[in-house]
C-alpha cells in the first residue's frame, strides 16, 4: 500500500446485495475467504482512522462549524462511508454462513435419522436419545465451558459448566485461533442464532451429544452478550 491513508477499495455505494446474493453459491471454503478478506480491510481501514487520530464519531467540524484544517476532513468521510458499507456487507455474509451451516447440520441430521429409521434396533436406540441429541460426533472438542451466568442468553440456551464445545456456528477445532474466532462469530451474530455442538458428561463416564440454539444479545442483565466463561482445551 503505497498510501496508508487511501482506502484499499474505493468508497461511494457498492454492490452490496447483489454481492450478498452471490454469496448464497459460493462454497463454504470461499464464504471464509470472502470473510477473512472483509475483516482484513477492516483493519486497514480502521488503521486509515487511527492515522489521523479519529473514530467512527470523531467530529470533523471545528466549534464554529467549519471543516478542520488539521485532518483530511475528505478522506476520512470516504473511509467512513466505506467502512459503514463493509460493516454491512459482513453482516449479511454472516447471515449467509448460518444459513449455510443450520443447511449443512439439517442434512446430516436428517441422514442419522433415516440411518436409525432403518435399523431395526432403531426404536430403542431412540428413545434414548433426547430429542435435541445428536447420534454422531462430527468434530473434536476444542474449548469446555467453564461458568454460567443464571438467566444469561447461554443459561437460556441450555449452556452448562463443564459443557465440552465441538462446533460454535462455524469454529471448530481446526479454525478457533484461540478462541479468537468465537469472539468474532458472537460479534457477528448479535441477535442471531447461532448453533452450538457441546459433549455433556452424563456422569456415568459417557457423553451425552446436544444441539443447542444461542442468540447473543446485549442488555440481558450482565456482562458480554453470552454470559458464559468458555476456556480452550
Amino acid at each position: 500500500m503505497n498510501n496508508i491513508h487511501a482506502p484499499t477499495v474505493p468508497s461511494g455505494p457498492t454492490t452490496a446485495r447483489a454481492t450478498n446474493g452471490n454469496s448464497q453459491h459460493l462454497s463454504f471454503a470461499e464464504l471464509q475467504r470472502k470473510k477473512d478478506n472483509m475483516e482484513a480491510e477492516l483493519f486497514a481501514l480502521g488503521s486509515v482512522l487511527d492515522s489521523h487520530g479519529v473514530d467512527m464519531n470523531t467530529s470533523l467540524l471545528t466549534p464554529d462549524g467549519f471543516p478542520r484544517a488539521d485532518i483530511d476532513v475528505a478522506q476520512i468521510r470516504t473511509t467512513r462511508s466505506r467502512i459503514i458499507h463493509l460493516r454491512n456487507d459482513y453482516k449479511d455474509l454472516m447471515g449467509v454462513i448460518e444459513k449455510f451451516l443450520h443447511e449443512h447440520f439439517a442434512s446430516l441430521d436428517a441422514d442419522d435419522s433415516e440411518e436409525t429409521t432403518g435399523n431395526t434396533n432403531g426404536a430403542a436406540a431412540a428413545a434414548q436419545i433426547l430429542p435435541d441429541s445428536i447420534p454422531e460426533v462430527l468434530e473434536p472438542p476444542f474449548a469446555k465451558v467453564n461458568s454460567v451466568v443464571d438467566g444469561s442468553p447461554a443459561a437460556e440456551a441450555g449452556l452448562r459448566a463443564g459443557d465440552q464445545i465441538r462446533t460454535f456456528g462455524y469454529v471448530n477445532h481446526a479454525n478457533h485461533d484461540g478462541l479468537k474466532k468465537v469472539g468474532e462469530c458472537v460479534a457477528g451474530n448479535e441477535g442471531q442464532r447461532i448453533v452450538v455442538k457441546v459433549a455433556r458428561s452424563t456422569g456415568s463416564g459417557q457423553l451425552q451429544e446436544l444441539r443447542l440454539n444461542l442468540t447473543p444479545r446485549r442488555n440481558w442483565g450482565g456482562r458480554g452478550l453470552l454470559g458464559c466463561h468458555v476456556l480452550p482445551i
